[in-house]
């Protein structure tokens, strides 16, 4: 019974993911870009944070950037009231979550909560199972904009999981407030083939990510394996429907208790940080930031706010990049974009410094003729090439988009 549950299941997804993908493009039609409490406040966000935050995210040029969700995750709740609807913690957030969200607003930002599919959530606090048009209800009257609902203390089995997905993916709807839904599973259950049916705009496909470059332990999920994970995900992604592959771990340089669990606990390095959002770029994944926006460095705000490379993750195509070449730890990613050009991603997943030129034909099988090819990080376009060059440090990336 529980095989042909599965069967059914999967199959009513594969019918009806176009029209749910159809239904929700103009929802998140590129990767949601924004930043999230988790890793570095956990249980200590609170409405004054969340203001400083979002003051942040305006004067350092992050909104102008692209960035416009303010995420609270885990651990902000108070329970429920005497007539079941959710509260926020009375000390943390006096004032309430309406007012948070009318402060964000107020800068030209959103606002997105966080829930669980479960009575409990991964920290322990309240989660919404049972609940799910109450609390969909209650978070649209506050002008919540954006949903991450997790799955920890949930049944195993995709049958149950899709049920309850679909539950608040049909609560949000019927709320007539468009809020980005985005399913937290994990990737064990490969909601890549039935989250959109669910009502999902992204889709997690893996465990959390850590702040490290590779971890060599099957426990946990450096850059490296998060990234590997993604592969033969391309078909899946598009406007309306992300991958996700977790949150940027840029700039937190060790920080944050959460990203740094059985880590060296430093973080990575410039070099690494480059690569991961590089590469979150090409895989037209969601841009969530968790680092310190009030106390950006001057390098990590001159990453994250790269036009060229922000460019490449919110092109209106929705195309995720794929591999096109792997050898000798030259790793090279292509992402086509919507008015034609091509933007090319060469990675040195070397622990060694590297260097090299790959022909476009021989090498890369492109074959389309370019007018010129602009490096995104040095700022530098060359005329009409048909050889890209790269001299990379250990872990370093280079991209260059290919112009008609």
């Amino acid at each position: 019974m529980k095989t042909i549950c599965l069967f059914f299941c999967l199959l009513l997804a594969t019918y009806t993911s176009i029209k749910a993908q159809d239904s929700t493009a103009m929802l998140c039609a590129t990767p949601p870009m924004g930043w999230n409490s988790w890793n570095l406040f956990e249980e200590k966000v609170s409405d004054s944070l969340l203001h400083e935050i979002a003051d942040a995210m305006v004067t350092n040029g992050m909104k102008d950037a692209g960035y416009k969700y303010i995420i609270i995750d885990d651990l902000w709740t108070g329970g429920r009231d005497n007539k079941n609807r959710l509260i926020a913690d009375p000390v943390r957030f006096p004032n309430g979550m309406k007012a948070v969200a009318d402060y964000v607003h107020s800068k030209g930002l959103k606002l997105g909560i966080y829930s669980d599919a479960a009575p409990l959530t991964c920290g322990g606090v309240t989660g919404s199972y049972g609940f799910e048009e109450l609390d969909a209800k209650t978070f649209a009257s506050w002008g919540i904009d954006y949903l991450k609902y997790d799955y920890c203390n949930a049944p195993e089995d995709v049958t149950t999981a899709f049920a309850r997905y679909k539950k608040m993916g049909d609560a949000l709807k019927a709320t007539g407030r468009p809020i980005v839904y985005a399913i937290c599973e994990w990737g064990q259950r490969k909601p890549w083939l039935w989250a959109s049916a669910a009502g999902g705009q992204l889709w997690r496909t893996t465990w959390d990510l850590r702040d490290t470059w590779q971890s060599n332990n099957k426990n946990l999920t450096g850059i490296m394996e998060v990234f590997d994970q993604q592969e033969g995900l391309t078909q899946y992604a598009g406007p309306g429907s992300w991958n996700d592959p977790d949150l940027l771990m840029v700039g937190l340089y060790g920080k944050g208790s959460s990203s740094n669990a059985g880590t060296n606990g430093k973080g990575c390095t410039p070099a690494e940080y480059k690569s991961h959002f590089a590469l979150w770029c090409m895989l037209a994944a969601p841009l969530i930031v968790n680092s310190d926006l009030r106390h950006l460095s001057a390098e990590t705000l001159q990453l994250l706010t790269n036009k060229d490379l922000i460019a490449v993750n919110q092109d209106s195509l929705g195309k995720q990049a794929e591999t096109i070449y792997k050898k000798e730890d030259i790793q090279v990613l292509k992402k086509e974009l919507a008015n034609g050009d091509v933007a090319i991603c060469i990675l040195n997943r070397s622990n060694s410094p590297k260097s090299g030129l790959l022909s476009l034909q021989k090498d890369l099988d492109i074959w389309k003729p370019f007018t010129a090819a602009k490096e995104v990080f040095q700022n530098k376009t060359v005329k009409k090439t048909d050889k890209l060059s790269y001299q990379l440090e250990a872990h370093a990336c280079t991209v260059y988009r290919m112009m008609r």
